[in-house]
């Protein structure tokens, strides 16, 4: 028996920060990156005294997030108490929802490699977050001298997203978590910024013999930051429980972390039932009850959602899957994308998708900047690909012109006449300067008559060259080939 006789069975459990401008249960802000415990309150701190105060703001965000994953929203839910101790929970306890949570089952469907899979959904409850621990002396906690505790994000609104455990593969957990970001995004319930841990996924992992439906000791793989991170964690520890029942040795319900410098999880702790939590309801808040007509505003108030969308792009714009999803990844691209659809004359939008994704992509994130602050407007992209797909200006041509736009108020057509005109057209004047060229490179011309063409593309970047990009690549090759006959 070998490790290609098992299977991984995994669930995963995604904490999302709700975009709210203060904390769950009190007014502190929720901004980031200040300084450590500047956004902290008596309810945070656990002063004798301080009782929460439900955020409405939070409750709506996550209806939202329910509606959009086909949940049964539950019209009244508790807040309980989970207990626990550790030096970034000042209260110990953190108020969470237990045995009634806000929303219950659901649904997420995802795509990997053409192969399409629902992977359920249990529940999605809301909670407060904790703070933070910094350690000091090491990158990790596994070599720290000391660590410092940050209570800013203490009291934060999270709501935890728990799947069932219908994932079988790396891949599929990485399309699930990745699915689950850009829903998220695109309803504006959360930035999704893994980076910042406004989205963590802890990931529960087990192994069985294929065939069997009985379910393995797992692991639960804390707070894992990247999409890569996702797939290689499973990985390994996919490796090593096989590894561990292979050798007839048992595999040990713990909690783990993954380490990216070494590329192994390590034990963290023993892993918890719920009846270790002592869970009970929460005596200081009153069951969050959702009224009808609530919850009639909340669902009229739902955006389109990523997979409605990725259709209506295919539908109405004829692109592809792969190029729907690179625009659907990034909610602020998409939107860029929709406004200069709005605005071109003759551009397709394939070719708009196309530029959006590619060149305009790759030029902006040279200049480490996002779309969401792009350094160029939406109709100077709409007159550059009209531009393009005029024929006024060559793609080297708009790559220039696009980098001019950027930070200018210029129009594309000021542009192009200040770098010298467009595209140059006038073919008798494209076959005196190929003239010139072939006749200073007889050699090249030589090894096109021996049947060589390839070696006209010399010809042609020296062209490109000289008429500063102004010329019809397509047009010069074939001035090229007529020309060198009469040699």
């Amino acid at each position: 028996m070998t490790r290609h006789d098992f299977e991984m069975v995994i669930g995963i459990e995604v904490h999302c920060q709700l975009k709210t401008q203060s904390k769950l249960f009190c007014p502190s802000s929720t901004a980031f990156g200040d300084d450590p415990n500047s956004h902290i309150s008596e309810v945070n701190l656990a002063l004798p005294g301080a009782l929460p105060v439900l955020n409405k703001e939070a409750v709506r965000l996550a209806v939202l997030a329910g509606l959009a994953l086909d949940c049964d929203i539950q019209q009244t839910s508790v807040f309980s108490r989970k207990n626990y101790f550790y030096p970034d929970l000042p209260k110990g306890y953190q108020i969470s929802q237990f045995d009634k949570p806000i929303c219950l089952g659901g649904h997420l469907d995802i795509d990997v490699e053409g192969t399409q899979k629902r992977i359920g959904i249990t529940r999605i409850h809301m909670e407060e977050d904790a703070g933070k621990l910094v350690h000091q002396g090491a990158d990790s906690i596994k070599g720290a001298t000391h660590s410092l505790v940050d209570l800013n994000r203490a009291g934060t609104a999270l709501i935890e997203i728990v799947s069932e455990p219908d994932i079988r593969s790396a891949a599929q957990a990485r399309a699930y978590v990745e699915g689950l970001k850009m829903i998220v995004q695109h309803i504006d319930v959360c930035d999704g910024n893994l980076e910042e841990g406004s989205l963590r996924a802890d990931i529960n992992i087990s192994v069985r013999k294929k065939g069997e439906t009985s379910f393995g000791t797992r692991a639960e793989i804390k707070n894992v930051n990247s999409f890569r991170s996702i797939e290689k964690a499973i990985e390994v520890e996919f490796k090593r429980q096989t590894a561990l029942v292979l050798a007839g040795e048992a595999v040990i319900q713990e909690t783990r972390n993954f380490d990216e410098a070494t590329q192994t999880t390590t034990s963290l702790r023993g892993k918890e039932e719920a009846h270790d939590y002592r869970y009970f309801p929460e005596p200081d808040l009153p069951p969050l009850v959702i009224t009808a007509d609530e919850l009639a505003d909340y669902k009229a108030e739902l955006p389109e959602l990523p997979a409605m969308k990725l259709k209506r792009y295919q539908d109405d714009y004829a692109l592809t899957s792969h190029e729907c999803k690179v625009l659907l990844q990034d909610v602020s691209m998409g939107h860029f994308f929709t406004d200069v659809i709005s605005q071109v004359t003759s551009a397709k939008p394939k070719k708009v998708a196309l530029w959006i994704t590619g060149e305009l992509n790759a030029a902006i994130k040279e200049k480490q900047v996002d779309f969401s602050s792009l350094p160029i407007s939406s109709q100077q992209v709409a007159d550059l690909c009209d531009a393009i797909d005029t024929g006024k200006v060559s793609g080297k041509m708009a790559k220039d012109v696009q980098v001019a736009c950027f930070g200018s108020s210029f129009s594309v057509a000021d542009v192009i006449a200040q770098m010298g005109g467009g595209q140059i057209s006038d073919t008798s004047e494209l076959e005196a300067v190929v003239q010139d060229i072939l006749k200073a490179n007889m050699d090249v011309v030589a090894k096109i008559k021996a049947g060589k063409t390839n070696s006209a593309n010399f010809l042609m970047g020296q062209v490109m060259k000289l008429t500063k990009g102004r010329a019809k690549p397509d047009t010069v090759l074939q001035l090229i080939l007529d020309a060198v006959k009469q040699f």
